[in-house]
Order: structure tokens, then C-alpha cells, then sequence
């Protein structure tokens, strides 16, 4: 009886290395993920500054005089 339970026990070890890989696998994802996320978040809020400036300077070649196209031409580095 003893045999049996050597064999058991070396069966459940490989299953539960097995699980704790799974484990550290599936953490270390979701730490990838989270990192992801914020990369995301924070290029957003430079890209909200970027189109705040440009909104700003469409209105001011705007109060100059000229058409909307010409400021968008303008802003985006035409001449």
C-alpha cells in the first residue's frame, strides 16, 4: 500500500508544478497587460495636449484673415 501512495504522490507533484506554472504564467500576463494599459493611457494624454495646440493655432491663423483650410494647411507645416 505504501507503493501506491509513492505513486500517487508523483503524480499530483507533476500535476501541481504543472498548476504553479500555470499560475505565474497567467500573473505575470496580467502584469504585461496592466503595463500595456498605462503605456495607452499616457500616450492619450499627450496626444490631447498635441490637439489642443493645434486647435490653438488654427483659431489664431484664423483671426488673421484667413480660411479655415488655409490654418489647417498651416498648423500642419504648409507653407
Amino acid at each position: 500500500m505504501t507503493e501506491e501512495n509513492k505513486t500517487h504522490k508523483n503524480k499530483c507533484g507533476g500535476k501541481s508544478k504543472a498548476m504553479l506554472a500555470y499560475g505565474m504564467v497567467q500573473l505575470g500576463s496580467s502584469v504585461i497587460s496592466a503595463i500595456a494599459l498605462s503605456a495607452i493611457a499616457l500616450s492619450f494624454c499627450s496626444l490631447k495636449q498635441e490637439s489642443k495646440m493645434f486647435n490653438e493655432c488654427v483659431e489664431e491663423v484664423k483671426a488673421t484673415g484667413q480660411s479655415s483650410s488655409n490654418a489647417v494647411r498651416f498648423c500642419n507645416g504648409g507653407k
